[in-house]
């Protein structure tokens, strides 16, 4: 990933308009879902990306750890992103989470999607869930990319 920190005009993403279409990258940026959330894009590449959440009250369930929907949703934010970079646009096939850990309130939850498999028009991939470096959840996908 480049560092774009010596670059006052770089956003926070760690995406170089030479790997990922400017375009793309503010497609991304612009979810609206992800803008309610709270879900942040920290890093883009092809083939991968990284989202963050941080958990607040209003993301607990009835038994006050973060809903299952909420990591599930920093986690699908982090393999559209992945599955999408290339510019080509993908939609999901299929999903399936583990969960493993919960978290407290004012845990980030860190979620790194990484392409597995490029087979034709699909794509598969993982994507971890970690808060202080420890796995929470782990998520899998499959995508079909579209035609233009």
């Amino acid at each position: 990933m480049r560092d774009d920190a010596s670059d006052p005009t770089a956003d926070d993403t760690d995406a170089s308009d030479d790997d990922v279409p400017p375009e793309v990258v503010e497609r991304i940026r612009g979810d609206a879902y992800c803008d309610t959330l709270g879900i942040d894009l920290a890093a883009l590449e092809p083939g991968y990306a990284v989202t963050e959440l941080t958990v607040t009250e209003d993301l607990l369930n009835f038994h006050g750890t973060p809903h299952g929907g909420a990591v599930y949703s920093v986690a699908d934010a982090a393999f559209a992103a992945a599955s999408n970079s290339r510019g080509e646009p993908a939609v999901a096939l299929e999903t399936n989470v583990s969960y493993l850990d919960a978290v407290d309130v004012g845990d980030v939850l860190t979620a790194t999607a990484e392409e597995t498999h490029v087979g034709g028009r699909t794509a598969e991939y993982e994507v971890v869930v970690t808060s202080d470096d420890e796995r929470v959840a782990t998520f899998r996908g499959r995508v079909y990319r579209l035609q233009d």
